[in-house]
């Protein structure tokens, strides 16, 4: 029967662990950059601004394997545009009417970026976490200024982190070669980024259409699973995100039976980090099993969860399934060659004219 052999070859595509060719210390300091704002935030007793200062510290994570200079100039552009996707999402939050065009606004221009420079994974999607997290922040006034500022400390932190960091992988293993500069064309640059941005509003739309109680997730797992370079790989990870999502609520479930005061909660987001970042480049799938409490605790620590955590654990479920399905949905049209022209066609209208010759 044709059914057991494309069930095995399904099974070989999501179970296979890949090879890592990342240094030992790359998750430690990664966890380093996540956990230490944390540690600051629970010594001064803001919780609530330490898990802001952490949502920076992702910004390490954009680090490249390039020169020194190199690296640093685009960890500091990365910097830049983590905090102004999070001060833009607030905004939304000041003013709801602005959430889903900002947040496909941001969609696009932050992965324009991201594919005219060939930027690795992770991509765009920690900038448009960030913003939709600061979309639907329960916070007002000083108070948001004072978020947007313990972001902005973090990625500053996770800078100088990356800064010793490279100081020791370049010493320790030479300045890699460099590689073939990119190639972008319109097609990969404007229409992706523009197919992409459109879904991802379509699927905060769809959240709120749902009355889901959490949407600021459906978008996040819609970019994680439309990002896939082929069809075939946003369905594997959609498959392992789904999943990873369902057990790693499990996980999350353990977690909360833990005394989690700020200490606890900044030892907890550290070590989830270091295991994800180990994880990630060999098996998706096992990494979103920590993706999932990490997310939880980052976005909802400080809003007090624990005493009931099963309605948290089922939103995000929901959240995952509806924003993972329109991600595999998306990465449909935009892996259809018809598809991409027709809006490809339709943007290059859009565009002025050339001087007359």
């Amino acid at each position: 029967m044709a059914l057991k052999p494309f069930l095995l070859n399904e099974w070989r595509q999501l179970a296979r662990v890949n090879r890592s060719d990342r240094p030992w210390e790359m998750p430690v300091a990664a966890a380093l950059a996540s956990g230490l704002p944390i540690f600051i935030g629970a010594a001064y007793g803001e919780l609530g601004l330490g898990l802001a200062g952490s949502l920076g510290g992702l910004v390490f994570l954009h680090l490249p394997a390039t020169r020194l200079a190199h690296r640093m100039a685009w960890l500091m552009a990365c910097a830049f545009g983590m905090g102004c996707s999070y001060a833009l999402g607030l905004l939304g939050h000041l003013v709801p009417p602005l959430v889903v065009p900002l947040l496909m606004l941001i969609t696009v221009l932050v992965t324009m970026v991201c594919r005219f420079y060939a930027a690795p994974p992770p991509g765009s999607l920690f900038f448009v976490m960030a913003a939709a997290i600061g979309a639907y922040s329960p916070v007002h006034g000083r108070d948001a200024i004072l978020q947007v500022g313990a972001v902005a400390l973090g990625t500053v932190l996770a800078v100088a982190i990356a800064f010793f960091y490279s100081l020791h992988i370049v010493s320790r293993h030479g300045v890699p070669a460099p590689s073939a500069p990119a190639q972008p064309g319109f097609d990969h640059v404007v229409v992706d980024s523009v197919m992409i941005g459109g879904f991802v509003g379509l699927s905060l739309v769809a959240a709120h259409a749902l009355q889901l109680d959490r949407p600021y997730w459906v978008p996040v797992s819609c970019l994680a699973i439309i990002q896939g370079a082929s069809l075939r790989a946003a369905w594997t990870r959609q498959v392992q995100r789904t999943l990873g999502t369902a057990l790693g609520l499990l996980v999350f479930l353990g977690i909360v039976q833990l005394p989690l005061g700020p200490w606890t909660v900044a030892a907890v987001v550290t070590a989830l980090t270091l295991v994800i970042e180990t994880l990630v480049v060999r098996h998706y799938g096992l990494a979103a099993v920590f993706i999932t409490p990490l997310a939880l605790l980052l976005a909802e620590a400080g809003q007090g969860f624990v005493a009931a955590p099963q309605p948290l654990m089922q939103a995000r479920l929901m959240d995952t399934v509806v924003g993972s399905t329109l991600g595999l949905v998306g990465a449909a049209c935009l892996h259809s060659p018809r598809i991409r022209a027709a809006v490809g066609a339709g943007l290059r209208r859009l565009l002025p004219e050339g001087p007359p010759r």
